[in-house]
C-alpha cells in the first residue's frame, strides 16, 4: 500500500507544492528516491515517482518557470522569484533532488536562456541542524560543502509555517523569528504519512493513534491472524524482553528449581537471541560473543553459577535499550516481500516441520523464524556525478568513483535485462546529447 508525502498540516502545502515521494526501487538508498534524472530527461514514462504526472508537473513547471522569466516586461526582482527554486526536506530525496535540479540548469537550461541564467537560485530547506542526518557525519559534511561550492543555498534549522503562490513562510528553530521567502517552485519532500484507506482499516481493528499499522515479527497485523502488512505502510512492534522475562526464565527452568545454572540456559539461547534481535544487538554492543558471557558479567559471577528470576532480570535489564524502528526504504520492504514469499511457499511443510524458535508464552515452535532485517547499505548521489555511500562494517565512500558504484548497483537492481538496457541507455544519452528540455 505504501505511504503518502507528509504535509504536517502546513498551511498551504497541499494548494502550492509539488510532491516528491519517490517509489525507490533501489536497495541501498536510505530514503523513498530513485533515478530522478529521469525527471528531466525525454523518458518520462519510466519515471518511478509517486504518479507519473507529478514527473511531468514538475519537469514543466521548471520549464515554464524559465520560459516566463525570459518575458521582457518583467521586472529584475520578478525574474529572481520565478527562478527561485525551494527544495523543502534535507533528506536523500530532497538533497539528490536539488543536485539534480542544479545540473539540469547549469549544464542544459543555461544553454538555452543565457539572458536569465544568473539569476537561477536553488534553496534547501531542513528543519534540523544537517541535511542527510541519518547518514555518516562525514558525508553530511562534504555534501553541505559540495552545495555550498555549487552555489546551492543551504538552509537549515528552518521549519516551514505557511506556504502561498509567492512565498513560503519559515521558522527560525533557534531565535524564533519568522521569514517570507519569494519563490518560483516549491517541492515538498519532508517524509511520508498514512494513507486514508490504511488509516480507516487501522480505527476498524482499533489500532488508533499510530503512524503506521503494527505487526508482529512475523509481519501479521496484531489482532488479525491471517493479515500481512509490508513497507511503509506498517511496522514491526518488536516483543520487549522485559515483557517475557518470568516466562522466558520458566522455559529455561524445566526442574521448576527456582534457579538456573549455564548448563540449563544453554537449550534456550539460541531461540532467545532468535526471538527477541535486540539481545544480539546488546551484546554486540557489549563486544560480548553469548548471553552466557553477559551471565557471566553479572552478578551472578560473584554469587556462584546459580541465577534466580531476580539476578536473571537484572542482567537483561538494559537489553531492550537496543530496540529500533526499521526505516521505511524500499530495502527493508523488498527483504519483507521475499521472506513473505518464502513463508508462503514453505506455509505446508513448516506446518509439519516448525522451523521458528520455542513459543515462550505457549507449546511447540512457531512455524517460521522472525523477519529479520540485514542492512546493505545506504547511497546519496550528490550532484556533478559524485555521490556518497555508507556501506555496513562503517565503510565510506565519496566522489565519482562512488557515483559509478551507484549506477552498477542501481542498474543491477532493474528487475530485468529489458529494463537495465532502457536505463543504462538513458544515461548514455544524457551523457552524449545532454537532457532534453522539450515541453510535455
Amino acid at each position: 500500500m505504501g505511504a503518502r508525502s507528509n504535509t504536517f498540516n502546513t498551511p498551504g502545502v497541499v494548494e502550492n507544492c509539488h510532491f516528491l515521494k519517490v517509489k525507490k526501487r533501489n536497495y541501498f538508498h536510505s530514503d523513498p528516491i530513485s533515478n530522478l534524472k529521469k525527471i528531466f530527461s525525454a523518458q518520462n514514462n519510466k519515471t518511478v515517482i509517486q504518479e507519473v504526472e507529478d514527473a511531468q508537473k514538475i519537469r514543466r513547471t521548471v520549464i515554464d518557470c524559465f520560459e516566463r522569466a525570459n518575458l521582457p516586461n518583467l521586472s529584475e526582482e520578478e525574474r529572481k522569484r520565478i527562478l527561485h527554486f525551494v527544495v523543502v526536506g534535507g533528506g536523500p530525496t530532497g538533497v539528490e533532488f536539488a543536485a539534480e535540479l542544479h545540473d539540469f540548469v547549469l549544464e542544459d537550461l543555461a544553454k538555452l536562456y543565457p539572458n536569465v541564467k544568473d539569476l537561477a537560485k536553488i534553496t534547501l530547506l531542513e528543519a534540523g541542524d544537517h541535511i542527510l542526518n541519518m547518514f555518516d557525519k562525514r558525508i553530511t559534511a562534504f555534501a553541505e560543502e559540495k552545495f555550498q561550492r555549487d552555489g546551492i543555498h543551504l538552509k537549515t534549522g528552518s521549519m516551514v509555517i505557511k506556504v502561498d503562490d509567492k512565498h513560503i513562510s519559515t521558522k527560525e528553530r533557534s531565535t524564533g523569528e519568522v521569514s517570507d521567502i519569494p519563490y518560483g517552485m516549491v517541492v515538498w519532500s519532508t517524509g511520508i504519512g498514512t494513507r486514508p484507506v490504511i488509516m480507516d482499516f487501522m480505527k476498524q481493528i482499533g489500532q488508533t493513534n499510530r503512524r503506521a499499522l503494527a505487526t508482529d515479527e512475523w509481519l501479521r497485523v496484531e489482532g488479525r491472524n491471517n493479515i500481512y502488512a509490508l513497507g511503509d505502510c506498517a511496522t514491526i512492534n518488536q516483543r520487549k524482553v522485559m515483557e517475557d522475562i518470568s516466562v522466558i526464565f520458566s522455559k529455561a527452568d524445566k526442574n521448576n528449581s527456582g534457579t538456573l545454572n549455564l548448563k540449563d540456559f544453554q537449550e534456550v539461547i539460541d531461540d532467545i537471541c532468535e526471538r527477541y534481535p535486540q539481545v544480539g544487538l546488546y551484546l554486540k554492543k557489549r563486544q560480548m560473543r553469548n548471553i552466557a558471557d553477559l551471565l557471566k558479567s553479572s552478578q551472578a559471577e560473584k554469587q556462584g553459577t546459580e541465577l534466580d528470576i531476580a539476578l536473571f532480570t537484572s542482567a537483561l535489564s538494559e537489553v531492550d535499550s537496543q530496540m529500533k524502528n526499521l526505516p521505511a526504504t524500499a530495502q527493508v520492504a523488498a527483504q519483507q516481500g521475499q521472506y513473505l514469499a518464502n513463508c508462503f511457499n514453505h506455509m505446508e511443510e513448516c506446518g509439519r516441520n516448525p522451523e521458528g524458535p520455542l513459543r515462550f508464552r505457549g507449546t511447540g515452535r512457531h512455524r517460521f523464524r522472525p523477519f529479520r532485517y540485514k542492512h546493505l547499505g545506504q547511497f546519496a548521489p550528490l550532484g556533478g556525478e559524485q555521490a556518497a555511500a555508507q556501506l555496513p562494517g562503517d565503510w565510506v565512500s565519496i566522489g565519482k568513483s562512488t557515483q559509478w558504484l551507484w549506477y552498477s548497483v542501481y542498474a543491477s537492481k532493474q528487475v530485468s535485462w529489458r529494463t537495465r538496457a532502457l536505463v543504462v541507455s538513458d544515461w548514455g544519452r544524457r551523457f552524449i546529447f545532454g537532457r532534453d528540455s522539450s515541453r510535455i
